[in-house]
């Protein structure tokens, strides 16, 4: 009789820890803050949904298993902000059948998630092609003149443009004629792509283009960091490798995360701080207007660094990777196309006016990082609060990563490749925690040994940001809905997907090319 009551008390306090946490979800749904993702593109629905799966799944599993009521009959009403899942990640559709929840225009099971405005999901776009690598254009300006300002234009147009059709792929007609949800990720629009023949090969190969590009971008954010430092206090005997090391110290304690609840707080503040520090670089370079240098922009390029100047760009528009997501969360996804409109234009703007103000002011000065070109005063001042937002911002593309490959190895069932990370209980294992604590010391290694802002941001454009903006999307739109397409339509895909793959190719190449001569240029110093 006392075993049963312990069991009962239990079950009854996991329950009441659960409801207490979907209204926490819930609140923060209603605030904005279910769509909180980082500026570069980072999954944000995708992240939660998987941290509710490993911990969650576990904890409804055992309550189901102790006998509480299962399906419609008897059983609470949902919390507002609550998500049910089963063991192996799907939720739970709240009525119906599977189709009845997706022709709801959410994602499967998705009425019982918070739904967030069109404004809410205009605000997670313009973090996510508004951040703070933004700061490398006015030195793709330096190497393209006026040219490079129309790429930021034509970056711009091709990115809203490849979102719409990527969510179109999302879609299909029903035998009635309607048009219903059928697909919910990136993922799922690719492995219909290469279904039947190859029915996961699409997944796979744009699984591998998002772990590459959230560990560059992790990478970025350390090499970010050790330059903003070095730069800021040039008088101390420490080197930017070494300020590299110790930004990697504090975010070692990323290995512990179990979710990134704690983290969204933060999410905010660091985007305001952001266009602060965007509006004092502005009003500095404003402040000098009569000796902006007008006779430097022209129309040329540098053959040999332009290309690079393409991949930056491009990895500064890269939103394509969570766009499913955040459309499948609207309470409106008819609104979804006026809201990429709008983001859009409002990010080729500001970014336009950013590079092009910042370049006039310091012409055949410009750096790598345009903070740097500040006078030392205001420099030391502007780079501490971007090292600070560098390092709060690390966590969300960490995180994503880390869940990505542990999702995609570890977690699979009997087609893992990988014993699972986390024990029957939910809790991680050490071999996983040695993993995670693995994966920031690769991130080290690499901003020391290829410490190159804009090289490396220009490798990451080009190879991942053009294939997951530019290649992936034309192609897969032409392959699911070509029937239904009209000539121009057509016409503007096929060329997306050839000037995206020249563009690609070219920056890739030679942004390898700088990085090795950088490195032998160190080696040999």
């Amino acid at each position: 009789m006392a075993t049963l009551l312990r069991s009962k008390l239990t079950n009854v306090a996991t329950s009441v820890s659960n409801k207490s946490q979907a209204k926490v979800s819930g609140m923060f749904a209603r605030m904005g803050f279910q769509a909180a993702t980082d500026e570069e593109a980072v999954g944000f629905a995708h992240c939660d949904d998987l941290d509710f799966e490993h911990r969650q799944g576990l904890q409804m599993d055992i309550l189901k298993s102790e006998g509480e009521p299962c399906g419609d009959e008897g059983a609470e009403p949902p919390v507002e902000g609550d998500i049910h899942y089963q063991r192996g990640g799907a939720p739970l559709p709240p009525s119906g059948s599977k189709d009845q929840a997706v022709g709801a225009g959410g994602e499967f099971g998705g009425q019982d998630k918070p739904k967030i405005t069109a404004w809410e999901a205009g605000w997670n776009v313009t973090n996510a092609i508004q951040g703070m690598f933004v700061l490398g254009l006015p030195y793709a300006i330096l190497h393209g003149g006026y040219l490079g300002l129309f790429l930021i234009i034509f970056a711009a147009v091709v990115c809203c443009y490849t979102g719409k059709i990527l969510i179109a792929c999302l879609y299909e007609e029903n035998e009635d004629g309607e048009v219903v949800r059928v697909r919910d990720s990136y993922v799922a629009i690719a492995n219909a792509c290469c279904a039947p023949r190859f029915p996961t090969l699409g997944g796979r190969v744009v699984n591998v283009a998002q772990i590459i590009e959230l560990v560059m971008t992790c990478i970025l954010y350390v090499v970010v960091s050790g330059n903003l430092m070095y730069n800021s206090f040039p008088g101390l005997p420490v080197s930017q490798k070494s300020w590299s090391i110790i930004a990697t110290a504090v975010l070692l304690p990323c290995a512990f995360l179990k979710n990134l609840k704690a983290v969204s707080k933060f999410s905010l503040l660091c985007t305001l701080a952001h266009f602060v520090i965007n509006i004092l670089v502005i009003a500095y370079c404003l402040s000098r207007a009569r000796d902006w240098a007008w006779e430097k922009v022209k129309f040329y390029i540098d053959v040999k660094k332009f290309p690079i100047s393409i991949g930056i760009i491009v990895f500064s528009y890269t939103s394509q990777i969570f766009l499913p997501s955040l459309e499948g969360n609207m309470q409106q996804p008819s609104e979804f196309h006026c809201m990429m409109n709008w983001t859009h234009i409002a990010a080729c703007v500001l970014k336009g006016l950013f590079a092009l103000v910042a370049y006039l002011t310091w012409a055949d000065e410009t750096k790598e990082v345009i903070t740097d070109n500040l006078p030392g005063s205001i420099r030391a001042v502007v780079n501490l609060f971007l090292v600070a937002k560098a390092l709060l911002s690390y966590p969300l593309p960490f995180f994503a990563a880390v869940e990505v490959l542990e999702k995609s190895l570890f977690q699979e069932g009997s087609r893992a490749f990988f014993p699972a990370c986390y024990g029957g209980d939910g809790r991680l294992k050490s071999w996983g925690l040695t993993l995670r604590c693995a994966l920031v010391v690769f991130t080290l290694l690499m901003a020391i040994y290829v410490p190159h802002f804009a090289l490396l941001m220009g490798l990451t454009g080009s190879l991942t940001g053009a294939g997951l903006c530019f290649l992936l999307p034309s192609l897969f739109h032409l392959r699911l809905l070509w029937r239904k397409l009209l000539w121009h339509q057509v016409f503007f895909d096929v060329a997306i997907f050839v000037i995206g793959g020249i563009c690609s190719v070219s920056g890739f190449v030679h942004s390898l090319e700088g990085l090795i001569e950088a490195y032998r240029t160190n080696a040999e110093d």
